[in-house]
């Protein structure tokens, strides 16, 4: 009987001790797998941190620096506001809103569904002569046609922004580029103009800024 008990004994100890051996290997498997899909995450993290494309929704561009960083003309004010209303909050695009409200396109941009907006920055009509922006900005057929020559139709993302696009002048656009580089012929200056802060989001519209006045083609 005692020889019994004793193998009994002997077998539960060595059960206990392989269960332990056992729930000790389990536990560094699972740390390590743990760990190896830390390292995958942080390593698919960094790849599409290093795309050459923008993320989605999110300004890109040097110029972008001069949106405020906060209030109605911040890129989240911009983008609970329609296009117009939003433009006249940031300070960068002052001049373009000036030329708007001169041509009386306010109500027709704000009331615009899916849009995409090339906004001249300020910069852009202080590369244009000054008799000749006087004279733009007393001409409301010309100035309107030179705005609307600025509003795509549709709202692009800068995935789908290469190409020839249609404005609301009824002529056309051809931008060239990729990822955060984008440029566009036919300015008023005869230098290319470049994005420099793109995908901005108001309610009503993409916007790319642009430091360069286009030149409409049509009529």
């Amino acid at each position: 009987m005692k020889s019994t008990l004793r193998t009994r004994g002997a077998l539960l100890t060595a059960v206990s001790a392989l269960a332990v051996t056992l729930s000790a290997c389990g536990s560094s498997t699972s740390s390590d797998n743990t760990a190896s899909a830390d390292t995958g995450s942080s390593a698919s993290s960094s790849a599409a941190q290093s795309s050459a494309m923008p993320a989605s929704g999110q300004p890109f561009g040097p110029g972008c620096s001069a949106v405020p960083t906060e209030g109605p003309g911040s890129f989240a004010g911009m983008s609970t506001a329609p296009v117009a209303t939003a433009a006249s909050a940031n300070p960068a695009l002052s001049t373009l809103v000036q030329a708007v409200q001169a041509a009386g396109l306010v109500d027709s941009l704000n009331s615009a569904q899916d849009i995409t907006v090339l906004a001249p920055a300020n910069s852009a009509f202080e590369a244009v002569p000054p008799d000749a922006l006087n004279g733009l900005l007393a001409d409301t057929a010309q100035l309107t046609a030179v705005l609307t020559h600025h509003v795509l139709q549709g709202r692009l993302t800068p995935e789908q922004l290469p190409g020839t696009h249609k404005t609301l002048n009824n002529d056309e656009v051809t931008i060239q580029g990729s990822g955060e580089n984008f440029t566009i012929d036919g300015t008023v200056t005869k230098t290319q103009a470049t994005v420099v802060c793109g995908n901005v989001q108001t309610a009503n519209a993409t916007v790319y800024i642009i430091d360069q006045v286009l030149a409409p083609t049509a009529g």
